[in-house]
């Protein structure tokens, strides 16, 4: 199993790096819902789509003020180290061995103040907005071994009437641990309400990206920039 290293020189710049790339391919990430606070652990699961959703989910993180943790494939984080300066800690699908080392230790994780550890249940890259979702038990057993607060979090990347893609996100209705059933109800509640979304009315930017050129444009004329 390969643990989360975070900090040192490593996780300064890794961190950095992954913040330039997002901000630099995104207009920015938008939020739709209430961000839990407070100092406890929680466990957060969402859809998983796309390349980019670990680095969305750290970007989204650092805006909450949560210290992020990822559950990740062990070839992937094997290829890609640095991401474990970021949190990443790996699991071995299939092996009950390794199932069990990273439940124990993502169970450790959550004693610790503010920690989010974050799971993508689907185990896969599937696309935006198939219902119904399939989940993997993990996140049931998980939810169960830390005793934490589970946040469904449903991600989706859109363009409205801008150059730059934004991302957006769907926060659902916090839960204590229970059935898969019911992790599949609320994650597939927060993304069949994203799915039916047409503007960023209702949305908070936390965190600003790129300005396309009619952005820019705009800017050197004085005309105040849409949402």
């Amino acid at each position: 199993m390969i643990r989360a290293a975070k900090g040192g020189l490593l996780g300064w710049l890794a961190d950095g790096y992954v913040g330039w790339k997002f901000r630099s391919s995104f207009r920015g990430l938008w939020v739709r819902g209430t961000l839990p606070a407070g100092t406890d652990a929680r466990l957060v699961y969402a859809n998983h789509t796309n390349w980019w959703d670990g680095f969305v989910l750290h970007q989204l993180c650092q805006a909450a003020g949560w210290d992020i943790y990822c559950v990740m494939e062990e070839q992937n984080l094997e290829r890609y180290r640095f991401l474990a300066r970021l949190g990443a800690f790996s699991i071995r699908r299939g092996e009950g061995s390794s199932s069990l080392e990273t439940l124990r230790y993502a169970g450790q994780l959550l004693k610790k103040p503010r920690a989010a550890v974050c799971i993508f249940p689907e185990g896969e890259l599937r696309p935006f907005g198939v219902l119904p979702m399939r989940l993997e038990r993990g996140v049931e057993l998980l939810a169960r071994v830390g005793k934490a607060e589970c946040v469904p979090i449903a991600i989706r990347y859109a363009f409205f009437e801008h150059e730059r893609p934004d991302v957006l996100v769907e926060i659902g209705t916090p839960h204590r641990a229970g059935p898969l059933p019911r992790f599949q109800s609320e994650l597939e509640s927060a993304v069949r309400r994203l799915a039916e979304t047409t503007s960023l009315e209702d949305f908070t930017r936390v965190v600003s990206g790129g300005r396309g050129v009619a952005e820019r444009w705009d800017a050197v004329r004085g005309k105040a920039p849409s949402a």
